[in-house]
């Protein structure tokens, strides 16, 4: 889960596993898989971010390691 700012300044935490794509216009729009659209005060690559590191947390992500062999 991600924790978000909406433009009126109100903040909510959003699903980051259903994020199916972020754009700005210059607003940042998050689009999640099922349509529902948010508009955000964080920039495109501060929520990139933000996935990336919670991916990281719930193991989504692999390592970076090298196959020794």
């Amino acid at each position: 889960m991600i924790n978000l700012t909406k433009l009126n300044g109100q903040t909510f935490t959003l699903n980051a596993i259903y994020i199916e794509e972020i754009q700005s216009f210059p607003d940042t729009t998050i689009t999640l898989a099922n349509g529902h659209k948010f508009l955000v005060k964080e920039s495109e690559q501060e929520v990139t971010r933000l996935i990336t590191d919670y991916y990281k947390v719930i193991n989504l992500l692999g390592t970076d390691k090298k196959m020794e062999g």
